[in-house]
């Protein structure tokens, strides 16, 4: 009975191992490929329970995210032949999970390793064709493209899809620094030259133009003044000779004690005889109360 029920483990334990080995798992984050005797048989697997055949055929699973590589900041030469430092990442992905087990052998520091060549050689290539100024001021957008269409086009053959290159950051040698900071001195002091003569020059014109417009508006003033204490001394003039005519003695009394008072203010002293016609009723009360 004991050699029955040790028989009835094994096969269990056996049935057991069997079906383990059937089995296998896919999760939405991997991608698989299965393998019968070491040759790819399948790599089209949804996430989910999937069934091999044990003994015979194994899984093997790959990150199917992105993945980033930073790479390590290297030096490049631009088309002024000058050095710079460039510190950049990627973001890359497993395409084709067959291919890439075939040409990296699964390896992720391989495959990494020959995508972080990959973009130095583009990098390379586009820094090579571009000043310093270019390269730090300039469109990164059209040279990151350029970069990824040529670096997708090598990484197809492995499997690969590189989705992104970055430039974190990109700095000068201490040696190319000061003549680049120098030269870049000088530009935007002769711009500043350049804006300053043109500012000068806009505002003579503007105090040119302001200076004729104040001397023809000044005599346009002058002439209009002119007119019209014209018109008043003539509208005065006619105003007393109607005056004149309407009462001749009252106007040649008013006009009289006008001279009196122009005469006679203020606090001088005159001795003088009242004779003369222009002291005519200046002792004659009665004239000045007719």
């Amino acid at each position: 009975m004991s050699s029955r029920m040790t028989l009835i483990l094994v096969l269990v334990v056996l049935a057991l191992i069997t079906l383990s080995s059937s089995l296998f798992i896919v999760d939405e984050r991997e991608k698989a490929v299965l393998l019968r005797l070491g040759q790819i048989e399948r790599t089209d697997f949804d996430p989910g329970l999937h069934f091999k055949m044990p003994f015979v055929t194994n899984v093997r699973k790959f990150e199917a995210r992105e993945m980033a590589l930073d790479a390590q900041p290297a030096r490049y030469l631009t088309g002024e032949k000058k050095n710079v430092i460039v510190d950049s990442f990627i973001l890359w992905r497993i395409e084709d999970v067959g291919t890439y087990l075939t040409s990296m052998g699964g390896d992720q520091e391989r495959a990494a390793l020959r995508l972080s060549q990959i973009i130095k050689d583009g990098l390379r290539g586009e820094f090579g064709r571009r000043t310093i100024q270019e390269v730090v001021s300039g469109d990164r957008v059209s040279m990151v493209q350029d970069i990824l269409k040529e670096a997708n086009r090598v990484a197809e053959g492995f499997g690969i899809a590189i989705s992104n290159v970055r430039i974190k950051r990109i700095d000068l040698p201490s040696e190319v620094s000061t003549s680049v900071y120098t030269r870049m001195e000088a530009e935007r002091e002769r711009v500043a030259k350049e804006l300053r003569s043109q500012g000068a020059e806009k505002a003579e014109e503007i105090r040119s133009d302001a200076d004729r417009q104040r001397a023809v508006i000044l005599a346009e003033a002058r002439s209009e003044a002119e007119q019209i204490r014209g018109q008043g001394d003539a509208r005065a003039t006619e105003i007393y000779a109607d005056a004149y005519g309407a009462n001749e003695d009252f106007y040649s009394l008013y006009r009289r004690l006008s001279a009196y008072q122009n005469v006679f203010k203020g606090d001088d002293m005159l001795v003088i005889e009242p004779t003369g016609d222009f002291f005519k009723r200046f002792n004659d009360a009665d004239q000045f109360t007719q």
